[in-house]
């Protein structure tokens, strides 16, 4: 079952989405809007993942669910995004649990209720 809605400025074939816990804008629609995105992650209790500001900007005046991790690590390579994501994603999750927005920067993670 589906935790996670990941939005189309991120990489489709990662491998680490690549499971059950994972479904890709463009495995619905790939024209969908944010708030298309925001109403189905509400509904279906999923976490957006995405780079895009208007999330968390969006998930700071509203309740959730959903809940947001937004990527913030600047342009990197999508060699170095998939290590980075690898390498700290049990640490997303985990901060995820128990916040509304959790921001992945490259130095840190930081949540905020």
């Amino acid at each position: 079952m589906a935790k996670f809605i990941i939005d189309a400025n991120l990489p489709y074939l990662f491998k680490l989405w690549q499971n059950e816990e994972f479904i890709h804008v463009f495995d619905l629609n790939d024209s969908m809007t944010d708030e298309e995105i925001w109403d189905y992650a509400k509904k279906n209790e999923l976490t957006i993942i995405s780079k895009d500001a208007d999330f968390s900007n969006k998930i700071l005046y509203k309740s959730s669910p959903p809940r947001v991790i937004h990527i913030r690590t600047g342009n990197l390579r999508i060699q170095e995004l998939h290590a980075f994501l690898n390498e700290k994603w049990d640490d997303i999750i985990e901060t995820s649990r128990y916040h509304k927005l959790t921001n992945v920067y490259k130095d840190r993670i930081e949540g905020i209720e």
